[in-house]
């Protein structure tokens, strides 16, 4: 299958992302992987949508490090290929990062993988449903036995009336954002770091107040969910513990947060069970759940990332599970054509 990898910028991508792990798994099983940036869509005078892409050659799928070598190659000319041509069009750039210097740039993959879809093209996950998950307001159309109570607020008072009715201590954080960028502990008995924490939220937007769940002091789970279920192989699951060594609370791998073994309870699978049905009906194909205790923090639909910390931690190649159930679906997609729509095929 030809499968196009939609990423913030070709030329930023880094060995151990999860979407060069995809893309170099792709090549080696056979398939044709391209990789293109959300500047580097067009939609011509014919009605078609085009894309500036770079094929991914046979040889750079042997490592991460040679494929970020080929995208970084100042050499390497794009080439502008019909998105109609390729079988899939994975939507895996996160618009979080780009909304500060390049705000247009965090909606074009949800705007042409709406057209892709109409041109034929599998696109994952579903771009319908990516609109509404732009922010952490889509969070909280999941049931409330899965995450921790919740303020959304730019008032600053209102958030301080929060943490005093949770005993002055919430955890607050922007309501657009990711990588645990402005993600702050605020306690009520520091009032003048509470006041600075919240101003520093609140300047660039709303502000998501949560309950503070003291289990967070041991990081995180990430757990995988494809098709609504639990990734797993062989009765080995796709999770792993994110801890900080360094005492700062959040857990994220890009502020130092590292990966442990971790044995999925039947607390998370549970969880994984409640928003199951709210997943697979918007055609979240691949997701990542971030879990402290009992509760979510957070659900990522657009770029989850770990395969690396997977592969390492469990010797298995979560990437070609993913390949090989998009292929899966690709021969759905032969014998029904439109009759299935993008939605139910991406989580069937």
């Amino acid at each position: 299958m030809r499968i196009g990898f939609v990423v913030n910028e070709p030329e930023t991508e880094h060995p151990r992302y999860t979407t060069t792990e995809l893309a170099i798994t792709a090549g080696h099983l056979g398939h044709e992987p391209w990789i293109l940036g959300v500047a580097d869509f067009i939609y011509a005078s014919d009605g078609k949508v085009y894309g500036l892409a770079r094929k991914i050659p046979r040889e750079a799928c042997e490592s991460g490090d040679a494929l970020v070598e080929v995208l970084r190659d100042p050499n390497l000319q794009p080439t502008k290929i019909a998105i109609s041509d390729l079988d899939v069009l994975m939507l895996r750039n996160d618009p979080s990062p780009d909304k500060k210097e390049r705000p247009w740039a965090q909606t074009p993959g949800i705007m042409f993988g709406h057209l892709a879809v109409q041109q034929g093209v599998l696109v994952l996950n579903d771009p319908t449903h990516l609109a509404t998950a732009l922010n952490k307001t889509y969070f909280q159309h999941f049931p409330e036995q899965v995450r921790p109570e919740t303020c959304i607020s730019r008032d600053a008072g209102e958030i301080k009336r929060f943490a005093d009715s949770h005993g002055g201590k919430i955890v607050i954080k922007p309501l657009d954002g990711s990588g645990g960028e402005s993600v702050f502990l605020l306690r009520s008995d520091d009032p003048a770091n509470s006041n600075q924490m919240i101003e520093a939220v609140i300047r660039d937007g709303y502000c998501i107040a949560q309950a503070y769940l003291p289990a967070a002091k041991d990081g995180d789970v990430r757990l995988f969910v494809m098709n609504g279920q639990p990734l797993q192989h062989d009765g080995i699951y796709a999770a792993f513990r994110r801890v900080n060594k360094s005492g700062d609370m959040r857990s994220n791998m890009h502020t130092g947060g590292v990966s442990e073994p971790v044995e999925v309870d039947e607390t998370m699978l549970r969880l994984v069970e409640l928003v199951r049905p709210k997943l697979v009906a918007d055609g979240m194909f691949l997701a990542g759940l971030d879990i402290v205790d009992d509760k979510l923090m957070e659900i990522n639909v657009f770029s989850p990332g770990g395969f690396w910390s997977l592969r390492d931690l469990t010797g298995v190649n979560f990437a070609e599970v993913v390949m090989q159930d998009i292929a899966r679906k690709l021969r759905y997609k032969q014998h029904y054509g439109s009759a299935i729509s993008n939605a139910q095929l991406a989580t069937m």
